[in-house]
């Protein structure tokens, strides 16, 4: 059976935009040791699995019509609209879905980074701003925006495996960060801590995370 998938084989765009994700992950997070660093690889690999088949070749899709012997011959490269025959509407839908997740999440992820930057300055704790509700807005937007791209716009193998692996590696960091602030602040962290949630606001300050997260 001869396969056409619509909007692949731009290895040019996909090297861009690896690099372009890549750029923003490391200038943001910097990782300090060899946990920090295993996160980030992770993380790598997530998105040059998710890029090199968006604009690539989509390893996923090709599978699936091969083991399951999908009755297509001309395949739209985005998971969702191929599987549910949505076509270009399909794609489109998910893309904007995607992308609004994703927006939140960069939004979050650079505005933590500035509130803990300035709370470094001060040697000081971070408590203002995103940090009023939730203690680790950075790894929110981690969260939120590989979601977004890699499970919404863009499923694949690889993405939907790596997210929860993902999920679980900065999950155990946030873990080994909190144990660090109770050491170095003592009472005024445990306080804050029993005050504010880890990575998800209660309901009613949802719309404060995402009014904080415009950037």
């Amino acid at each position: 059976m001869s396969l056409h998938f619509a909007h692949s084989g731009a290895w040019s765009l996909a090297i861009i935009m690896v690099v372009a994700a890549s750029w923003l992950v490391y200038r943001y997070f910097a990782p300090k040791n060899w946990r920090e660093w295993a996160g980030a690889w992770v993380v790598q690999a997530f998105i040059i699995a998710l890029y090199a088949e968006m604009y690539g070749f989509s390893l996923t899709i090709y599978l699936l019509v091969r083991f399951f012997h999908l009755d297509r011959t001309s395949l739209n490269a985005n998971l969702w609209s191929t599987l549910l025959g949505m076509g270009e509407t399909g794609m489109m839908i998910a893309m904007l879905v995607g992308y609004v997740f994703l927006f939140i999440g960069i939004g979050l992820f650079i505005e933590g980074w500035r509130e803990l930057y300035r709370a470094h300055e001060q040697k000081g704790l971070a408590t203002g701003g995103l940090y009023t509700v939730v203690r680790h807005p950075q790894y929110t937007g981690l969260f939120i925006g590989l979601f977004g791209e890699g499970v919404v716009h863009w499923p694949t193998i690889f993405s939907i495996t790596l997210y929860p692996l993902i999920v679980l590696i900065y999950a155990r960091l946030a873990y080994r960060e909190e144990r660090q602030m109770l050491e170095q602040f003592g009472e005024e962290y445990r306080l804050y801590r029993e005050q504010v949630p880890r990575f998800f606001p209660r309901w009613h300050q949802w719309r404060q995370l995402l009014d904080q997260s415009q950037i």
